[in-house]
């Protein structure tokens, strides 16, 4: 293995010991160097750029090509200080020159059963919104491969599902629509470089054959010690363990900075989730 592709490796798992073989590619190598960035330069994402990095999220797949999503591009710098407000405060949500809101949009296919004469009771039922919620997904992470590609930088906000509600007031989103997450674009600024953050060993989320938690176990302590490493690299006040840091983020409603009300809030906007 040459030493750029071991180094690379090494900095995805944060331990050199997992810099094992891998087959390569240069998508391989280009999707192992993300980094989310949340500091940028006020250069704005060209119009090309936008297009170019919207056709990439619509080349993903959809399931039953019902393509059940929208995307937002906010430029307009007041509206992307409401939306930071909004989103727990985030710094980056107000200075990143382009902020894509990711829409579950089932909106879209109820009007095209009104128009068609059809029924449309399924749209009611939890699928329809998982649906859309998949396929959004999806189709944000081949934009954010896409825009980094371009040579520019992102970092998803799932604190979009905060206030819901608020978001789509500012955003005027009609019933059965709810925006999922963000996604910061722009040019990364030089003078703050944000590094690769480690990942889980593979042996931690790859199963072979069936499923175990006990094979967990040494990989999620050495991920610990790993992301430990990294948390003192980065002058980040993290106290306990990945582990335990994990924990704390699902330990109670309050963890959920709101979205505990979230099942109320899809309700509010139009989805049944029979």
């Amino acid at each position: 293995m040459n030493t750029a592709r071991q180094q690379l490796i090494s900095a995805r798992y944060g331990d050199a010991s997992q810099a094992t073989e891998l087959a390569w590619s240069p998508i391989i190598e280009h999707l192992l160097k993300h980094r989310s960035v949340r500091a940028y330069l006020p250069d704005p994402v060209s119009d090309e750029q936008l297009a170019a990095i919207v056709a990439a999220a619509q080349s993903a797949s959809s399931s039953s090509n019902l393509q059940v999503w929208s995307v937002i591009a906010v430029r307009d710098a007041a509206r992307r200080a409401k939306l930071s407000e909004l989103t727990g405060k985030q710094p980056h949500v107000g200075k990143a020159p382009l902020q894509l809101v990711w829409i579950a949009d089932l909106a879209r296919l109820e009007h095209l059963t009104q128009i068609t004469q059809r029924p449309g009771e399924a749209l009611d039922y939890l699928e329809a919104f998982l649906t859309a919620t998949i396929d959004a997904a999806l189709a944000a992470q081949n934009a954010a491969a896409a825009a980094e590609s371009l040579g520019l930088g992102i970092v998803y906000t799932g604190t979009m599902r905060n206030q819901p509600e608020d978001v789509a007031e500012l955003l005027e989103l009609p019933p059965k629509t709810v925006a999922l997450f963000g996604l910061c674009v722009g040019k990364p600024d030089p003078a703050q470089p944000a590094d690769i953050k480690p990942r889980l060993p593979q042996s931690v989320v790859l199963h072979n054959e069936r499923y175990s938690l006990d094979a967990q176990t040494p990989g999620v302590e050495t991920y610990n010690a790993a992301m430990a490493r990294f948390y003192e690299k980065q002058n980040m006040n993290v106290h306990g363990t990945w582990a335990v840091h994990s924990s704390k983020r699902v330990a109670n409603a309050e963890a959920l900075s709101g979205r505990d009300r979230l099942a109320e809030a899809l309700h509010a906007r139009g989805f049944a989730l029979k």
